[in-house]
């Protein structure tokens, strides 16, 4: 059995893997961590299949070097713009005489809760159990064994483009991978930091990446609504380019070492020689006005994320607040902001390494990074499905492949 899992978060500007043993014990012991330069994609979907590819073979290259097969079971992280959810309910009477709800039953439920009407050129990637109904008993977690005759259950359908996913799977497999599941990223993220009592309480993940932004909201251990927003912190970064007339990795360089999402937190009259940055520009500015771009591009990214809590009736309403993720959550200021826009207690988050054994005090430290949520989430996700603790609805493999030969030729 294949007992090394590798979980895959690409992006449009790195690529980041988590590299684990999934031991006989059902404990994981991880094996490495890597943060390496992506290359051919934007915002999630690959422009380049060759530049992408490219990159990954590198990725690959140094997987081997500490697991001969996890290449060979890689749990992807997938997530663009063209990502919707939207709730769907199945419902089918109890097949036997007896009344007891089984296995097969439940499965009847789901499936019909799946069987909703999309364009040719989308798929299913998602289908996520939120609570079923048995008769009139409402909010049931598990209806296995309970006697009723009709049996209801209501998803939260997630689904994507197919052309997009299938071109990325492209790019694993020609660089040697082999990939056991797709999962959404925001919802591995929600996996690898959340405990059950925010969920229960109710808390939104917010997941900066540099060409997108991604959103899970939960209340009463239930995921109530997620989305993707195009704008992420790499328009951040194009936005003092223009407003500071410098080159992008000048501009990238800046933000990070000056910038703040909270200008009135930052010395008004403080120089910067942008010269000392990018030898071609002639001006300086100050501190103020560079992170005065910086906020307003990161008040627009909460204003999306507050506009996606108001259509579900939760904005300012989530008691454990809301989690910081992503490298966009690094930037000084970032949780002031986000407190003052979204009216909610706000933390940056870091995966939750209580899972893995970790033995080298390098891995322990590069796992305190908010950039690496997703691919801890995915290695998680690997271990709830090989372990068959997966109650996630995540769609099988299997299923997938079929729908790629149905949609794409």
């Amino acid at each position: 059995m294949q007992n090394h899992i590798l979980g895959l978060d690409v992006g449009s500007h790195s690529i980041k893997a988590v590299v684990a043993e999934l031991k006989k014990n059902g404990q994981l012991s991880l094996l490495k961590i890597l943060k390496m330069p992506s290359a051919g994609l934007r915002r999630g979907v690959v422009e380049d299949m060759a530049e992408a590819t490219r990159a990954l073979n590198q990725v690959f290259a140094e997987v081997k070097q500490v697991s001969k097969s996890a290449h060979k079971n890689i749990y992807l992280g997938v997530a663009s713009t063209d990502f919707r959810s939207q709730l769907s309910k199945g419902i089918v009477a109890v097949s036997r005489a007896d009344s007891e709800i089984h296995k097969d039953d439940i499965d009847r439920a789901i499936d019909a809760s799946q069987a909703i009407k999309l364009p040719a050129n989308r798929m299913i990637v998602h289908s996520v159990t939120r609570a079923f109904v048995v008769d009139d008993i409402v909010d049931v977690a598990d209806p296995l064994g309970m006697i009723g005759s009709r049996l209801e259950v209501s998803s939260l359908i997630i689904d994507a483009l197919a052309p997009g996913i299938k071109n990325l799977m492209r790019c694993v497999e020609g660089a040697g991978g082999s990939i056991s599941s797709l999962i959404f990223n925001p919802l591995a993220v929600s996996r690898s930091v959340l405990s059950r009592n925010q969920r229960d309480l109710g808390v939104v993940t917010i997941d900066i990446g540099f060409g997108k932004t991604g959103v899970s909201i939960y209340e009463e251990n239930k995921l109530l609504h997620t989305a993707v927003s195009p704008v992420g912190s790499g328009h951040a970064t194009n936005d003092l380019a223009i407003g500071l007339k410098t080159s992008i990795p000048a501009a990238e360089n800046i933000k990070l070492t000056l910038g703040s999402a909270t200008a009135k937190d930052v010395p008004a009259r403080e120089q910067v020689d942008l010269t000392k940055y990018d030898p071609v520009a002639k001006n300086a500015v100050t501190r103020r006005f560079i992170s005065e771009i910086l906020e307003a591009r990161f008040a627009e990214i909460m204003e999306f994320v507050n506009n996606e809590l108001k259509h579900i009736g939760k904005s300012a309403r989530l008691p454990a607040g809301a989690i910081l993720l992503g490298g966009g959550s690094k930037l000084p200021g970032i949780v002031d902001l986000a407190k003052q826009e979204l009216r909610l207690s706000v933390q940056v988050g870091f995966p939750n390494t209580s899972e893995f054994e970790v033995q080298n005090a390098e891995l322990i430290s590069r796992s305190e990074d908010p950039e690496m949520a997703c691919a801890f989430g995915l290695v998680l996700w690997g271990k709830d499905k090989m372990t068959g603790e997966d109650s996630s609805g995540g769609m099988k493999f299997d299923w997938l492949k079929k729908i790629f030969k149905v949609f794409i030729p």
